[in-house]
């Protein structure tokens, strides 16, 4: 089938005629409503009429930046990698991936489980909600999509075959080389224009050669190191969540990136969740709850990673008997220590840029007091400058809960 934009209308016309999609309704009728308020693409719930409970989610990208418009260009097959991403990180770990029913990449539509009993995780923490069994999720998905698509435990060419599968993402890639690592932190007609004029703390930002230089090192690990299959993308808006399970969803910047990337994007996210309530509830127990989730998160992400790799036994990195016991182990501990060490620099970048960047977040750009806003934007630089300028010092995650917590 050629590519066509759908609608309320036509998708489920579209739909009927999937197989998998029929069978899963059976002979009712069914009924369309768009429920997307993303940045990127189309997204139409699909539910039975007689039993309205019965539903799925149809997700369609379209060939333009949707949250801009026609104005803003962009391929629609970055649709191609979400397809892409979703099958093969199901394949690893399918507790926290969503079951997919059908998808066309020719049509650039995927067809997925709808996760009724969950929330968008950014809305329940702004709401203080406390999900006390993500950190071990959350941990052991990232651990583990990130250590079985890399080259400690895939064979080199599979390795080679995989990076060929999403180097065509590129698009997505250059669109966060821009609005992450770029044009948020200088004069940008994508920027917040109306906050950024005669503010302070912009003007302060955007001569910040010191912080721009050390971003520079960031963004060339972005583009440069292929060490794992990436999300991409990986923040609080894209996990679905309650209070027993966890689903990553949108993979659809996908690419083979370096490892802290993902880490470091939802660990910004959840400090800027932080931030939010440091300035605006101020409620400390919830604000406890957050630290000590950051530090669960990623002591065990860390061991996690060193488990999955004491189980590999045919690394294509390192063959059997290059190393003695000691000096193996030993090697492991530097390396998982340096994923942390650039997820605290990518974090930096991703928070830094959240505060005038075209894609603001609901934590800081959501408070509607203009002076809660501007201490939640200071705070979040403050912070953030902090971790670009010394991600490469930190040891720990006990460090990195200093620095936040010095910060207030």
């Amino acid at each position: 089938m050629s590519y066509k934009v759908l609608d309320v209308n036509s998708v489920v016309e579209y739909l009927l005629s999937i197989k998998e999609v029929v069978e899963f309704f059976g002979t009712e009728s069914l009924n369309a409503v768009e429920i997307g308020d993303g940045n990127l693409n189309y997204v139409y719930k699909i539910s039975s009429e007689q039993e309205p409970e019965k539903a799925l989610i149809a997700k369609q990208a379209v060939p333009y930046l949707r949250c801009v418009g026609e104005q803003f260009p962009l391929s629609r097959e970055r649709m191609t990698y979400e397809i892409r991403a979703l099958e093969k990180f199901y394949k690893i770990f399918p507790n926290f991936v969503p079951k997919v029913y059908h998808s066309s990449e020719a049509m650039s539509i995927v067809v997925m489980e709808y996760l009724d009993s969950h929330i968008i995780m950014r809305e329940g923490l702004i709401n203080r909600v406390k999900y006390t069994k993500f950190s071990e999720h959350i941990s052991t998905y990232m651990s583990a999509t990130l250590f079985y698509t890399s080259s400690i435990a895939m064979s080199s060419l599979n390795k080679r075959e995989l990076i060929g599968k999403f180097n065509g993402n590129t698009e997505l890639c250059k669109l966060t080389e821009d609005l992450v690592f770029s044009f948020p932190f200088m004069e940008h007609e994508t920027n917040d224009n109306e906050n950024v004029e005669n503010n302070v703390n912009a003007k302060k930002l955007f001569e910040d050669y010191e912080f721009k230089e050390r971003v520079l090192e960031l963004k060339y690990k972005f583009m440069t190191q292929s060490d794992a299959l990436l999300h991409g993308d990986l923040h609080t808006g894209s996990i679905m969540i309650n209070e027993n399970e966890t689903y990553v969803i949108d993979p659809e910047f996908a690419f083979v990136g370096p490892f802290g990337f993902d880490v470091g994007a939802l660990l910004a996210n959840l400090v800027n969740n932080y931030i939010h309530h440091s300035v605006v509830t101020k409620d400390t127990e919830f604000m406890e709850w957050l630290l000590q989730t950051i530090k669960e998160i990623l002591d065990k992400f860390c061991e996690k990673f060193l488990n999955y790799w004491s189980e590999s036994k045919n690394s294509a990195l390192c063959v059997a008997g290059f190393l003695n016991e000691k000096t193996l182990h030993d090697y492991k501990k530097r390396f998982v220590k340096k994923i942390l060490k650039d997820s605290v620099g990518f974090a930096g970048c991703k928070m830094a840029r959240r505060v005038y960047g075209v894609a603001g977040v609901a934590e800081i750009r959501g408070v509607k007091d203009v002076t809660l806003r501007g201490e939640a934007e200071a705070l979040a630089l403050l912070i953030a400058r902090e971790f670009v300028m010394n991600y490469d010092k930190i040891d720990t995650s006990d460090e990195i809960l200093e620095i936040i917590k010095n910060a207030g």
